[in-house]
């Protein structure tokens, strides 16, 4: 029952997980098509590309490792020196935020002022949110730990909406700002963050709840770095794992943003490349990216500690081929090609994952791959829908009036409603799985 629990819980964790990263991608979407009414191309394209990308890769180097070696095992363990692993995070993000941004601020080509201006406070901002931001990794560590979805949800939803919201204000009234109204938006919304993180704590530990549960904090204060006499500060061996990971973030941090590092250092893409046919090839991107997120997410919690170490040579190998055949195929086909590079990365880390699992299975009568694969029949209404829409496009889209603009969308509407039934009516695992982790619990609580 209490493993029933836990895969329920942690069910729930990734569903949420997920239905959040879609409604920060539409929210973000939305705000910066209403953005564009009022300010550059430009200056969203820096926001966007470059100033994000220093705030991802500082928070990627500095805490990325950590996460995963504090949250691989089991959660009883000596959480103080877990802790105090995790305060680890601070300086060493304040030390990829200087270094980083020092390389942003002269290294890199200055926007001109007139079009962005104030650049140089939006690089210091995004760097601070940064670090402000991993104040907050112990708390979010136990959250993960100890599965508070609720907590998750509420955290990073009030700090997105807040985030939003001041961005809404200070464009229409203040447009003239620039790159200040982004980073003050940025350090609102990290700051929210980490205050709900540790709101939540505050009121949590001590409780009645904490105590039924057992919980292993029994005090904030326990929440800061503490030393313990005779002995160590961390615990050597989730350090040691921990140092695995960080070798190997640099490569995945590579892997993962590839194509802003691309835009940022060799300025090989414009925000003005975009159109139709982009679209398409990310929408085969989308795929690709969705099958590595389960294969590689399954090959690392297979993983040990030397595992992982000789996979760090194959991202090398990986990163640097990445970045040649984005350098050369964008020069070839502009963004498309840069879509099939990042494509042909995904299909490399997607065999290797691949190739891993079944050897792994392969002295068991368990074959996990096959869930990759959908039912022949699903396949066969891909196949059928994309035929359809596509001579749809060609007769009906999209400059031959209203009317048959309209019948070019309901045939896309009628696509994707064969689909989906189709969908449900093969993919019986996937359905069983839905209603039986979350259905089921819904109906528990009506009753």
């Amino acid at each position: 029952m209490a493993s029933q629990d836990v895969l329920s819980q942690t069910t729930r964790l990734a569903s949420s997980s997920a239905l959040l990263q879609v409604l920060f991608r539409v929210v973000t979407f939305g705000l910066n098509a209403f953005t564009l009414r009022y300010l550059s191309r430009e200056l969203i394209g820096v926001v966007n590309v470059r100033l994000t990308l220093l705030y991802s890769t500082v928070v990627f180097l500095a805490r990325e490792a950590f996460r995963r070696a504090c949250l691989s095992g089991s959660t009883k363990r000596n959480w103080t020196k877990t802790i105090n692993l995790l305060w680890l995070t601070v300086p060493l993000g304040v030390f990829w935020s200087i270094f980083l941004g020092l390389v942003w601020l002269h290294l890199l080509e200055v926007p001109d002022p007139s079009v962005v201006p104030h650049y140089q406070a939006g690089v210091v901002a995004f760097g601070l949110s940064a670090v402000i931001e991993l104040l907050g990794e112990p708390f979010w560590v136990l959250a993960q730990a100890h599965l508070f979805v609720r907590l998750k949800v509420i955290a990073e939803s009030l700090s997105v909406v807040s985030k939003c919201i001041l961005t809404v204000i200070l464009v229409v009234l203040y447009p003239q700002w620039g790159l200040y109204i982004f980073s003050l938006a940025q350090l609102l919304y990290v700051s929210v963050l980490v205050m709900c993180y540790v709101i939540y704590f505050v009121m949590f530990l001590g409780s009645p709840e904490a105590t039924k549960k057992s919980f292993p904090v029994a005090r904030m204060k326990a929440l800061l770095p503490n030393l313990v006499e005779d002995e160590t500060f961390v615990n050597w061996k989730e350090a040691r794992l921990t140092w695995s990971f960080f070798k190997q973030s640099f490569l995945k941090q590579i892997l993962t943003e590839g194509e802003r590092y691309v835009m940022t250092f060799l300025n090989v893409l414009n925000f003005g490349d975009q159109g139709p046919d982009l679209l398409r090839c990310y929408s085969l991107y989308v795929l690709f990216l969705a099958i590595n997120g389960v294969t590689e997410c399954f090959t690392f919690a297979l993983m040990c500690k030397e595992e992982v170490d000789r996979y760090n040579f194959v991202m090398l190998a990986l990163s640097f081929t990445f970045l040649c055949i984005s350098y050369f195929l964008t020069h070839w086909h502009g963004s498309i090609g840069f879509i099939l590079a990042n494509c042909f990365n995904m299909g490399i880390r997607i065999a290797h994952s691949t190739h891993y699992i079944y050897d792994y299975f392969k002295e068991s009568t368990y074959r996990p791959l096959t869930g990759l694969l959908p039912s022949p029949f699903l396949i066969f209404v891909y196949i059928i829908s994309g035929v359809i829409t596509g001579f749809s496009e060609v007769f009906f889209c999209c400059d031959k009036g209203w009317m048959a603009r309209l019948i070019h969308i309901s045939m896309g509407a009628l696509c994707f409603a064969a689909t989906t039934v189709t969908m449900f009516c093969t993919e019986t695992k996937l359905i069983h799985f839905v209603r039986s982790q979350f259905l089921s619990r819904y109906m528990k609580k009506g009753t």
